[in-house]
């Protein structure tokens, strides 16, 4: 397999995205830039960030050794950071992203997000309208959310006009979010998935396990390609090798209608559902 094995996803600014990733959350130091440079060996070109990961100057270091090196050119790749709550509002967000791409050592970013609504700061449109404006100078090609939820959204796009391109939410088998996924297709929203692996408690699940049995595939393969199906992407973090060639082969892997079924069956099951905070609460009042 290699890059152009990846499924490409068509945002509703026509750019497009790699539907497979990997997430760097919680990876720092080596350990991060010995797994980028070794997932951009495998084929991957989509990476993804936030100044809350406190990772992004390591990430800048890793991107830029390798397209010195000349494994990767900047158009091939795509990479997404995002604005933490605490630099929410005019003048900060500027001031965050600009650092955000300093550490990076990029131009320019293929995506940007604010991380939380944090609705109960109240700023989350005029972010929106900020990210937009540095949009428009040419230094991020598209714009997008994470964590929104329908209020946010339909808020969101009254108030500015713009529909995010993604939407970057907790999702995996036993909580795919059918409603607002449902609310993305009909705005052209895309819908990206952060823990698709559920921190790994899917992994032991009976129906996935027999699924992956069936295809002789590993169950993250299930779960991986179960998204991807759906037009979900996903970006799941991992540090060892052998775990992010098996992630990436499962762009390739295709399930039929019954094995979609199964996993389907999982939502709204006792011991599924949110594992994470609840966007409608979290980060609450500072």
């Amino acid at each position: 397999m290699d890059a152009m094995s990846v499924p490409q996803t068509t945002f509703n600014d026509d750019r497009e995205m790699p539907l497979l990733g990997l997430g760097t959350y919680k990876l720092r130091g080596e350990d991060l830039t010995r797994s980028v440079r070794e997932a951009i060996d495998l084929g991957y070109r989509h990476f993804d960030t936030a100044t809350l990961y406190e990772n992004e100057e390591e990430l800048g270091q890793a991107l830029a050794s390798a397209m010195k090196a000349g494994d990767v050119t900047r158009d091939e790749l795509f990479i997404t950071s995002k604005v933490w709550h605490d630099h929410h509002g005019k003048g900060k967000v500027d001031q965050a992203f600009r650092e955000s791409l300093d550490k990076l050592q990029l131009d320019y970013l293929d995506l940007y997000l604010i991380h939380w609504p944090w609705p109960q700061g109240g700023l989350y449109v005029e972010t929106f309208e900020e990210i937009a404006r540095l949009q428009g100078m040419g230094q991020i090609a598209s714009i997008g959310v994470a964590n929104f939820y329908e209020e946010t959204l339909q808020e969101l796009i009254a108030k500015t006009g713009i529909v995010p391109v993604l939407n970057q939410v907790e999702l995996h088998p036993g909580f795919t979010q059918p409603e607002l996924r449902a609310f993305h297709d009909s705005q052209g929203i895309v819908t990206e998935a952060w823990s698709p692996l559920a921190r790994g408690v899917i992994l032991n699940n009976p129906e996935v396990v027999s699924v992956a049995e069936k295809h002789e595939i590993t169950p993250g393969q299930v779960v991986l390609a179960y998204l991807m199906e759906k037009g979900i992407s996903v970006i799941p973090k991992s540090s060892r090798r052998e775990r992010l060639e098996e992630n990436f082969a499962a762009a390739a892997v295709e399930l039929d209608q019954e094995d979609i079924a199964v996993i389907d069956s999982l939502d709204g099951k006792e011991g599924f559902g949110r594992m994470f905070k609840d966007p409608r609460e979290f980060p609450g009042t500072e």
